[in-house]
């Protein structure tokens, strides 16, 4: 057989990593489930036409066709209809809208749903980034209105989350679009768009290269253009950002809008899940998508990952002739988050496999007596298989031990009482498959932080 050649950007994780990236979806899952969140799934492929109105670029979108299909179902060329064609989703954004739309007769609002699925997108691979890979989406979706304070209540069940994963500390950074726009207006630039897009490449160009930018692409003044940076560089726990925003000349309705609105979201956050949000007046990215609050999420100590989680408030979600619904949402690139987990080690699971117990055969013709004993572990919720050759039990107690699996139990032979050992200490003694039970911590595989008892 001819070597494979790896395929990039489709991440296939080993059994012992693919248990991380699991306990993560389940902990998403839990407790947006705790907050009352409904998981919904929304199908792989949307219209062409459909996907491409959010903006993206089109050369990300994979195009989806039969192998044999006809000259006109074939991906289309420039101008041409693009109505038959479909794609792959590139997000869950798109899709959400389309399932709002749709299913508006059904759904009770404001609806509050999460998904974790699958996403394809044809980009560069390169470190924590993928061409398919893991999205979570968290959001809550109103029905012409959505009240202010669902910004905060979305960044608190992201904030627990995030919390319950085994990685650093992390700080969920907050700005408004009301905020932004209204200091840029207040200090002369009316052309907040082209400030929010300069601003938007501080992390990768510098203050002095941004501030050229201001210069040649809002019109700015010198004066002007330093007031943008001042705001830009402004990072507050509390809400006394907003003296320093007064202090650099905002002023006006919008300013003192934005200030409440911003303020209200830090108070909750921070009464609901201390010492993670943090105001940061430079966030731009999406302030010309978003419509309230934005956040994104950075983990302590590798910054270099970029934001983990971001997301806001949109007014426009989707539309029809009768109503609007607007939203709030934050998203996690799971992939990318479990990718970072799994390379720098910063978690791994108690055990390489979920198995906790081997149950070990005699012979062949006595392996009902071992299948016996595994049903009625697996019927307790014990995690058990049967040892798949009547090997020397020295041989299958190395095979439970090459695997990761703790406990292997001896049926009794000729009417004699079973035995269970710990191959980690050896401790061997009698056991009952209807009473015998493991140590807490072994019963079900755990993930773990580093240096927490964590396998590697």
């Amino acid at each position: 057989m001819a070597k494979i050649a790896a395929l990039s950007g489709f991440p296939e994780w080993l059994p012992a990593e693919r248990l991380v990236e699991q306990h993560v979806i389940d902990v998403f899952r839990e407790v947006a489930e705790l907050h009352g969140f409904s998981g919904i799934e929304t199908r792989a492929v949307e219209p062409l036409e459909q996907m491409l109105r959010k903006g993206e670029i089109d050369k990300e979108v994979y195009v989806l066709r039969r192998l044999h299909a006809e000259e006109e179902d074939s991906a289309p060329q420039s101008g041409e209809d693009r109505s038959r064609v479909l794609g792959l989703h590139f997000d869950l954004t798109v899709p959400l809208a389309r399932y709002v739309l749709e299913h508006q007769n059904d759904l009770a609002f404001p609806l509050r749903r999460f998904q974790i699925q699958k996403v394809w997108r044809g980009e560069r691979p390169q470190d924590g980034r993928f061409r398919e890979f893991y999205q979570a989406d968290l959001d809550v979706i109103g029905q012409d209105s959505l009240p202010g304070h669902i910004e905060a209540e979305v960044a608190i069940v992201m904030a627990e989350i995030l919390d319950r994963l085994p990685m650093p500390a992390f700080t969920l950074h907050a700005n408004t679009r009301r905020l932004s726009e209204g200091f840029f207006r207040s200090i002369g630039i009316s052309d907040h768009s082209a400030v929010l897009r300069s601003l938007d490449k501080l992390p990768k160009i510098g203050d002095e290269a941004v501030r050229a930018l201001l210069l040649e692409e809002t019109g700015a003044s010198p004066e002007q253009a330093q007031a943008c940076l001042d705001f830009a560089a402004i990072r507050t726990r509390d809400a006394s950002f907003a003296d320093r925003v007064r202090e650099l000349g905002g002023h006006g309705e919008m300013v003192e809008q934005g200030i409440a609105e911003l303020s209200a979201v830090l108070e909750r956050v921070e009464a609901a899940v201390p010492g993670v949000i943090m105001a940061d007046l430079s966030i731009a990215r999406g302030l010309d998508y978003y419509t309230g609050t934005v956040f994104e999420t950075f983990v302590e100590g590798h910054e270099a990952l970029g934001s983990i989680c971001s997301g806001g408030r949109y007014d426009s979600l989707a539309a029809d002739n009768r109503h609007t619904y607007p939203g709030v949402g934050l998203s996690i690139g799971l992939s990318r988050l479990v990718s970072r987990i799994i390379s720098a080690g910063l978690a791994a699971p108690t055990r390489k496999v979920p198995t906790c117990v081997l149950v070990s055969v005699a012979d062949e013709e006595q392996r009902h007596l071992s299948d016996a004993v595994a049903r009625a572990l697996r019927g307790r919720g014990i995690p058990c298989e049967v040892a798949p050759t009547a090997a020397k039990f020295g041989k299958q107690i190395r095979y439970a031990d090459r695997r990761g699996i703790p406990f292997i139990w001896f049926p009794g032979a000729d009417g004699g009482a079973d035995e269970v050992k710990d191959i980690r200490s050896g401790e061997q003694s009698t056991a009952d498959a209807a009473s015998w039970e493991p140590p807490a911590e072994d019963r079900i595989v755990r993930v773990l932080p580093a240096g927490e008892g964590a396998t590697a």
